[in-house]
C-alpha cells in the first residue's frame, strides 16, 4: 500500500509553502483528531492565475483547475501543521464559486478539489461530505475558494 507522500509524487504534486493569510486567521488548526483548514485560494507562488466569475468570462475547465490548485494549498496547510498527511481522512470539503447569478454548475467546479483529494487519499479516505455553492465574489477576484476538514486516525 502506497503512502500519501508516494501518491503525491506519483501525481507529480509537490506541496508548496503555505500561502500567507490575507487577514487575521490561521491557515490550519488542530483540535483533537480534527484539522480545520481555512479557505484556500488557487495561488501559485503568491499569484492568482485565473480571475473572475463563472458565467461571466471564466470557464468551468479553468475554474475546476483553480479548485484543484486551491485543494493543493489546503493540503500544504495541513501538512505544514501536522508534518505529514499520513492517517488523514477527508471529512468535509466546502467549495465557494464566484459566479454570475444564472450560473448553476458549482458541483462541476468543486470536483477539481474532490478529485484531487480522492486521488491523493484514495476512495475510502479521500471522499467525504461536500458543499458547493455560488457567491458574488471572493478575495483577489478568485473564481474559487476551498475549505477542508480532515480527521486524523
Amino acid at each position: 500500500m502506497s503512502t500519501v507522500a508516494d501518491r503525491l509524487k506519483e501525481l507529480g504534486i509537490e506541496l508548496p509553502p503555505v500561502p500567507q493569510p490575507l487577514a487575521i486567521y490561521r491557515p490550519a488548526v488542530r483540535t483533537g483528531n480534527y484539522v480545520y483548514i481555512s479557505g484556500q485560494l488557487p495561488t501559485v507562488d503568491g499569484k492568482m492565475g485565473v480571475t473572475g466569475r463563472l458565467g461571466a468570462g471564466v470557464s468551468i475547465e479553468d475554474a475546476k483547475e483553480s479548485a484543484r490548485i486551491a485543494a493543493i494549498n489546503a493540503l500544504a496547510a495541513a501538512n505544514t501543521l501536522l508534518g505529514s498527511l499520513e492517517g488523514c481522512r477527508v471529512i468535509r470539503t466546502v467549495g465557494m464559486v464566484a459566479c454570475a447569478p444564472e450560473f448553476t454548475d458549482h458541483p462541476q467546479v468543486v470536483n477539481g478539489a474532490s478529485e484531487l483529494f480522492r486521488d491523493v487519499f484514495g476512495e475510502e479516505r479521500g471522499i467525504g461530505v461536500r458543499l458547493a455553492y455560488g457567491i458574488a465574489s471572493l478575495p483577489l477576484n478568485s473564481p474559487v475558494e476551498v475549505e477542508l476538514l480532515l480527521e486524523i486516525s
